[in-house]
């Protein structure tokens, strides 16, 4: 059954979130992004390092009941509404491997890649050359497809790290966006 935007509850931190954290959390500069925020966990990380730190999620319910105090929350499609150049952008991906969309917090559609796609595309122009953009996906989704495409949206790809998980490896994907 399909949950309202209005009914959706914050994300609460999981092993993908601390894999992600613990890559983030010597990152520092001006301006840093967090994609689908959920409870503003690593939005609040890294306003430990960061002068600005943004959070964007879909959800207005989610943004309004953080778990952890951030500001700076817009209610939007990943980075769609935003005119800002960042140092460093984060992603969380929904990543999983779903023929629909029920559950935006972890549903990544077709190949795990639909909604993954769609949040590189809208991040590509707020990503400052040379800039970074780690995202989490995960062996269960397409990830080498979704690798590809990050390179054709003009970024040099690796991947960072991984972590075995019961039934899945989580993978950390570093993108370097291209100096032109």
């Amino acid at each position: 059954m399909r949950k309202k935007l209005s009914e959706v509850e914050p994300y609460p931190p999981s092993e993908d979130t601390f894999f992600l954290a613990d890559y983030i959390k010597n990152e520092k500069g001006d301006y840093a992004l967090d994609i689908g925020t959920g409870s503003g966990y690593l939005a609040a990380l890294l306003s430990k390092s960061f002068s600005v730190v943004v959070g964007t999620d879909l959800s207005f319910h989610v943004l309004k009941k953080p778990g952890y105090f951030t500001t700076n929350n817009i209610c939007c499609n990943a980075a769609d509404a935003l005119n800002q150049q960042f140092d460093l952008i984060i992603c969380n991906m929904p990543y999983l491997n779903t023929d629909e969309i029920l559950d935006i917090r972890t549903d990544g559609g077709r190949d795990g890649l639909e909604i993954p796609m769609k949040i590189i595309d809208s991040a590509k122009s707020r990503i400052k050359p040379g800039g970074k953009f780690l995202y989490v996906t995960s062996s269960l989704s397409n990830f080498k497809k979704l690798i590809s495409h990050t390179e054709l949206d003009g970024f040099n790809v690796s991947i960072l790290a991984k972590k075995k998980l019961f039934f899945e490896e989580l993978i950390l994907v570093k993108a370097v966006k291209l100096l032109s």
